[in-house]
Formats: structure tokens, sequence, C-alpha cells
């Protein structure tokens, strides 16, 4: 478990680059086993890939997509319903990883 410092967290890839690819990566995994590994890596490479994580005193970490993120998916044919409801799913794991990750 790595120690979190929220000043330290503001230049994230010099601080804590290693933690950051666990916590995508182990997502990833959760979501791989739970969903269509087509569409999951889908939203992996075309949306989360532009993602950014942060953290908040008051409200934790959470990860802000890019622009309209559904409109990015064009490797895959899906239903909008269906991935943005794996998409939000994704975007919770991936906050649950950085939680679990800094113990925070």
């Amino acid at each position: 478990m790595t120690e979190f410092d929220p000043e330290k967290f503001e230049d994230k890839y010099a601080n804590y680059f290693p933690e950051l690819q666990k916590a995508y990566k182990q997502a990833f995994e959760v979501m791989n086993d739970r969903y269509d590994s087509e569409l999951v890596h889908a939203i992996d490479q075309q949306i989360l890939n532009e993602s950014e994580p942060f953290y908040d005193e008051d409200d934790g970490f959470y990860v802000e997509l890019p622009e309209d993120p559904l409109d990015r998916l064009t490797a895959i044919v899906a239903d909008d319903e269906k991935a943005e409801t794996i998409l939000d799913e994704f975007v919770a794991e991936i906050e649950s990883q950085l939680r679990r990750i800094f113990d925070v």
C-alpha cells in the first residue's frame, strides 16, 4: 500500500504513475471478467485512455472523462445504454481501485 499525499497527487504522473497504472489495470481485469471483452477493451482504449483521475479532500477520488465519451466508441457497435452502464461501472471500479491502493 502506498502512502498517499493529496498535494503530491496534483503531479500524479510524476509521483504516482505505477499506482495509477495498477488501478486502471485492475479495474480493467474486473470489468473484463464481468462483461463482453470487446466492449470493455473498446471503452478502455477509446474513452478511458483520455480520462483523468483526480483527488478532492471532500469527494475523494474521481475520474473525469473526455467530452462526449460514447461518441468516441468507433471500434465496436454497441447499444448506447449498455455502453453507458458499463462505462459508469468501469469508472466506479477505477475509483474503487484508487481508494484501495492508496487506502483513502
